[in-house]
C-alpha cells in the first residue's frame, strides 16, 4: 500500500472528539481566543481534570486552588494547553491495535519523551520536546491499523521496537512510521514544525527541510529502542548514531548512560489505556 492510500484510509485514521479538534484548531490559530478554547475544553471531563491538576501541582506554589479551565489557562499558558491537547487526544486515539503490544508501546514512547525532553534542555525549540517524543512513533500505530497483513511478517523479520525498524519499513514500502506520523499530524492540522520533526526523524540529515529537532528524536528514540531491545554496552557502542549526536552537539555521555532518565514503569504506561 502507498504513503497516500494509506492516509487516505478510514480505518487506519482515527477520529477524536469533536470538542477536541475545535479546540486543537483554535490552539492552533496565529491569535488563539482563550475565552473559546476555556469553553471548548470545558466541556472535556478529562481534559478539565489534567488541566486542573497541571494548574494545582506544587510547581506553580499557588496559595488557592485553581477551581475551573479559564483559571488553569491563565496559569499554564496556551501553549503548554496546546501541547497537553495534543498528547490527551493522540492518546485517546490509540487504545488498541493488532500486532503492537500496547503497553510496551506507551511505556517505549514515555522513555523518548524524557530523554528527548533531557536532551534539548537549554534549547530553544519550537515544539514542546516532551509532546514530540510521546507522539513521534505514532505513525506505527496507523501503519498497523491500515495494512495489519503487511506488517505481520515484517514484525516477525524486525521487532517492532528495534532500532532498525524505520530502516525495514523504508526498504519494503519506500516510508516508514515517520512519515505516516507527519502525513497524521498534518491531516488532524497539528503545529507544522511537530508535522516536520515526526517527518524527518528517521534521517535527519538525509532529506531537505532538515529540523533539528529531529536529530534529537532521532537519537532519543534510537537509545530508548535500544533499551527496549535490551543492548549490551557493546552494542550500545557499536550502533550509536554518532554522526548525528556530534553535529548536534549532544553530550554522548548522556545518550549512553545505563538510565539516562528513568525508565517509565508498566504502570505508567498503563495510565495511557484505562
Amino acid at each position: 500500500m502507498d504513503l497516500q492510500t494509506l492516509l487516505a484510509s478510514p480505518v487506519a485514521l482515527p477520529s477524536i472528539p469533536r470538542v477536541i479538534a475545535l479546540a486543537l484548531t483554535e490552539l492552533n490559530a496565529a491569535e488563539p481566543d482563550a475565552r473559546r478554547v476555556s469553553s471548548l475544553l470545558s466541556m472535556e471531563p478529562v481534559m478539565t481534570a489534567r488541566l486542573l491538576m497541571a494548574a494545582n501541582s506544587a510547581r506553580f506554589q499557588l496559595r488557592r486552588r485553581i477551581g475551573t479551565v479559564s483559571e488553569a489557562l491563565s496559569v499554564l499558558g496556551l501553549r503548554p494547553v496546546r501541547d497537553m491537547t495534543i498528547e490527551a487526544a493522540m492518546s485517546s486515539a490509540f487504545r488498541k491495535v493488532g500486532g503492537v503490544d500496547m503497553k510496551q508501546f506507551w511505556r517505549y514512547s514515555l522513555d523518548t519523551a524524557r530523554l528527548t525532553q533531557l536532551l534539548t534542555r537549554d534549547r530553544k525549540v519550537e515544539v514542546a520536546p516532551y509532546t514530540v517524543g510521546l507522539v513521534h512513533a505514532l505513525g506505527e500505530l496507523v501503519m498497523h491499523r491500515g495494512m495489519p497483513a503487511e506488517m505481520e511478517p515484517l514484525n516477525q523479520r524486525v521487532p517492532v521496537f528495534a532500532p532498525q525498524r524505520a530502516r525495514a519499513e523504508f526498504e519494503q514500502f519506500g516510508y516508514c512510521y515517520a512519515q505516516v506520523g507527519a502525513g497524521f499530524a498534518r491531516a488532524w492540522h497539528l503545529p507544522g514544525a511537530l508535522v516536520e520533526t515526526l517527518e524527518h526523524q528517521d534521517a535527519p540529515f538525509e532529506r531537505d527541510g532538515y529540523e533539528p529537532m529531529a536529530g534529537i528524536l532521532h537519537v532519543a528514540s534510537w537509545r530508548c529502542r535500544a533499551h527496549e531491545m535490551g543492548y549490551t554496552e557493546r552494542k550500545l557502542a557499536v550502533s550509536f548514531p554518532d554522526k548525528t549526536a556530534l553535529a548536534l552537539g549532544l553530550d554522548v555521555g548522556v545518550v549512553l548512560d545505563h538510565a539516562p532518565v528513568d525508565w517509565a514503569s508498566s504502570q505508567e504506561a498503563q495510565l495511557f489505556l484505562d
